[in-house]
């Protein structure tokens, strides 16, 4: 298993763990439940980690990929600058987690601020994390490309080949 390995295992944690610890803080913090909060803190904590070598495996991924036919330097860059964005902003997501795990164990009153602000930030993470993996997929994944649309029907048949089928 190579470090290309590593980052297709891991770049869905963050994502799909990034909602989940996200709608268990919202749970939490509906239900008045600082139990709840904070697995759904933990949960965000963790994601914040693993996005970590999920990022630092995406450049040797690149070079497994980027000399392959039908790769498009232009997607692989526009997935690596959201990525890098959807990043820093889980990073922030997962020191807010932080800061209201360690509130919540002094007791602080703004303990619930921080709750939400975890929770908005965790939200605004996961919506980069799934822009950021969309652009990725597209790299090797033509079936999501949208290069051409699949919902209309004839649409990957030439005009030609479609007026001759007419005729049948």
């Amino acid at each position: 298993m190579n470090l290309t390995h590593f980052h297709l295992l891991l770049n869905h944690f963050p994502i799909i763990g990034t909602m989940i610890g996200s709608a268990i803080m919202l749970h939490g913090i509906f239900k008045k439940q600082t139990n709840i909060k904070a697995i759904g803190a933990v949960v965000v904590l963790v994601m914040a980690l693993i996005a970590i070598p999920v990022f630092l495996t995406g450049e040797p991924a690149e070079e497994a990929v980027e000399h392959l036919q039908g790769i498009s330097k232009s997607m692989i860059h526009d997935h690596e600058e959201a990525a890098e964005q959807a990043l820093w902003v889980m990073e922030a997501a997962g020191i807010f987690a932080l800061i209201s795990l360690i509130l919540q164990f002094k007791k602080s009153k703004i303990v619930n601020i921080f709750f939400v602000i975890t929770l908005i930030v965790a939200c605004l993470s996961f919506a980069l994390m799934a822009f950021a993996g969309y652009l990725g997929g597209q790299i090797r994944h033509t079936e999501i490309a949208n290069t051409i649309s699949l919902t209309v029907p004839g649409a990957l048949q030439p005009k030609a080949e479609q007026e001759a089928g007419d005729d049948d």
